[in-house]
C-alpha cells in the first residue's frame, strides 16, 4: 500500500512512496542517536546562513528557537520518531517546518543530506572517541597500580603455551600498558582525521550560494575543513579508521582475558577474578566462571565484523553519494558501544584481580625455566652459543630421563655435558638470578621494570 506523506523531495515523483520502501529504507530506528549533532550542525549552519545574508536573521533567530525546542522534546522522550520520516535529518527538518513555516524550509540552503549526514557522524565520533580514550587511559592506570603492587612477583612466561623463562609479572602487566598506549595514540590519530568539517560540500559539487564554510567550522569547533566536496560527501575512511583502531584495543584486551581465563583455572591457579565479576553453573553448584573475561573475548570477534563490514559496503562504491553508505552507522555504533563497554568492564574488574605468587614462582621454577641461562653462562666462559645450547639440551634430556632437575644434579653431572661448568653454575640455575640478569633495554629485570613505571608515572605528570 503506498505510503501518503509527502516528501521534501517529492516534487520530481508522481506517485507516493511505497510503505514497504518506506520501512525499508529507513534509518531513524538507529540514526536518530545523532540528533543532538543534527540539531548542533544545523544551528550553526543557519547563522552563517543569516551572516552570509542568505536568510534573514528574524529567520535565524525562528529557526534556532525551533531546533532548541526539537531538542528539548527529543531530551525529554516527546519527540515521535516515525519510519516514513527516513532518518533523523529529514524528522528534525519536518517538524521544524511545522513549527517554523517557510523559515524552516530555508534552514536547507547550501547543504545536502550527504554533507549533513557526513557532519553529524564526524561530530558524533569525535565526541566518542575522547571518551574512549578516557576509559582506555584509566585501565591503563589500573595497569600500572597492579604492576606496582606486584613488584617482585615471577611467573613463568610462556611461548607456545610452554614454560619458557621467568619473568616477572609487573613485566607482562605493563606489555598490556604498551598495548594500550599504543591504542590511545591510535585513537588521537585517528580523532585528528575524524576532526575535519565537511558541510558546504552540499550534494558532491559545493554549492553556488555565498556559504562561509570556515565560520561554520569555528562555531562546531573543527580544526579544519575539508578540501574536495566529491571526497568529503564519500568519505568513510575515518570510520572504517576508527572500527580498526577498536578491533585492535578489542584484540589486546581479548589476549589478556584469555590469560586470565587460562590463569584462573584449577590447573594453573595463577589468578583469582573477584565473584563480582564472575558467574556461577546453573547444574553444578562448584563452579565459578570467568563470564565477563570470556564474553570480552567473545565480542572481539563482533567488531571485526564491524570492520569488514563497512570495509566491504565501501569496496566497490562508485563516486559519490550511493545509499549504501547509510550501511555505515549500524557497525559504527556496535563498535562503539562494544569497546566502550568491554574496556568499562574490565577497568572495573582488574583492579580486583588477586595473584596467586606462590603458585606462580613454583611454576616458574619448573620446566627447566633457567636452561636458557645455563647456556648463556657458557657463552659468558667462550663458548659458542650453538655448542652451548647443544650440551644444555643433552642435560635437559638427560634430566627428564632421570627425573631429576638440573639443581639437583653434582658437579660432575654437569661438567659430562660440558667442560665448560664451574661451581658457580649452581647460581644461574635460580628464577631470581633468571630474572634479574636480563638486565638488556627493555628486560625482565626488576631495575629495568621499577625504572619503566618511574618513567610511565612521571609522564604522566
Amino acid at each position: 500500500m503506498p505510503g501518503k506523506q509527502k516528501k521534501p523531495w517529492g516534487g520530481r515523483f508522481s506517485r507516493p512512496t511505497a510503505e514497504m520502501v518506506e520501512a525499508f529504507t529507513a534509518s531513524i530506528h538507529f540514526d536518530k542517536r545523532l540528533y543532538r549533532y543534527d540539531i548542533e550542525g544545523s544551528i550553526a549552519h543557519a547563522r552563517m546562513l543569516s551572516k552570509q545574508k542568505i536568510i534573514s536573521r528574524e529567520d535565524e533567530r525562528v529557526i534556532v528557537k525551533g531546533l532548541m525546542d526539537i531538542l528539548h522534546e527529543i531530551e525529554k522522550g516527546r519527540f515521535a520518531f516515525k519510519p516514513e520520516d527516513e532518518d533523523i535529518h529529514m524528522a528534525i527538518e519536518k517538524v521544524l517546518i511545522e513549527k517554523t513555516g517557510a523559515a524552516g524550509g530555508r534552514l536547507h540552503a547550501g547543504r545536502s543530506r550527504n554533507d549533513q549526514v557526513s557532519l553529524d557522524v564526524r561530530m558524533y565520533l569525535r565526541d566518542e572517541i575522547l571518551q574512549i580514550v578516557g576509559v582506555v587511559s584509566r585501565l591503563k592506570a589500573s595497569l600500572i597500580e597492579l604492576a606496582a603492587n606486584e613488584d617482585g612477583t615471577i611467573l613463568p612466561g610462556y611461548t607456545h603455551m610452554q614454560r619458557a623463562q621467568p619473568v616477572l609479572l609487573a613485566h607482562y602487566l605493563l606489555a598490556y600498558w604498551e598495548m594500550l598506549d599504543r591504542d590511545e595514540e591510535r585513537l588521537w590519530e585517528c580523532e585528528r582525521r575524524v576532526n575535519i568539517m565537511p558541510l558546504g560540500s552540499a550534494a558532491l559539487a559545493g554549492t553556488g550560494l555565498p556559504i562561509d564554510r570556515a565560520f561554520v567550522a569555528r562555531l562546531l569547533k573543527f580544526p579544519e575543513i575539508s578540501r574536495n566536496s566529491m571526497d568529503a560527501v564519500s568519505d568513510r575512511d575515518f570510520v572504517a579508521e576508527f572500527i580498526f583502531v577498536a578491533s585492535l584495543l578489542m584484540m589486546h584486551m581479548s589476549r589478556f582475558c584469555e590469560d586470565l581465563v587460562i590463569w584462573s583455572t584449577g590447573e594453573f591457579q595463577f589468578v583469582e577474578i573477584s565473584d563480582a565479576f564472575t558467574t556461577g553453573s546453573s547444574i553444578m553448584p562448584q563452579k565459578k566462571n570467568p563470564d565477563v573475561a570470556e564474553l570480552i573475548r567473545g565480542k572481539a570477534g563482533r567488531v571485526y565484523g564491524d570492520l569488514i563490514s563497512v570495509l566491504t559496503m565501501m569496496k566497490a562504491l562508485p563516486m559519490t553519494y550511493n545509499r549504501d553508505l547509510q550501511e555505515d552507522k549500524e557497525p559504527l555504533f556496535d563498535a562503539v558501544d562494544t569497546v566502550k563497554s568491554c574496556a568499562g568492564i574490565l577497568c572495573e574488574m582488574a583492579p580486583y584481580l588477586k595473584f596467586n605468587r606462590e603458585k606462580m614462582l613454583q611454576a616458574a621454577s619448573g620446566g627447566f625455566s633457567t636452561a636458557t641461562d645455563v647456556a648463556e653462562y657458557l657463552v659468558m666462559r667462550g663458548v659458542p652459543l650453538r655448542e652451548a645450547h647443544e650440551a644444555v639440551g643433552r642435560l635437559v634430556a638427560y634430566c627428564i630421563g632421570k627425573k631429576k632437575d638440573m639443581s639437583a644434579l653434582t658437579l660432575s653431572e654437569f661438567r659430562r655435558f660440558h667442560k665448560g661448568f664451574e661451581e658457580d653454575v649452581y647460581t644461574f640455575l635460580k628464577v631470581e638470578h633468571a630474572v634479574q640478569s636480563k638486565k638488556s633495554p627493555g628486560g625482565t629485570a626488576r631495575r629495568n621494570v621499577s625504572l619503566r613505571l618511574k618513567g610511565i608515572r612521571g609522564k604522566k605528570k
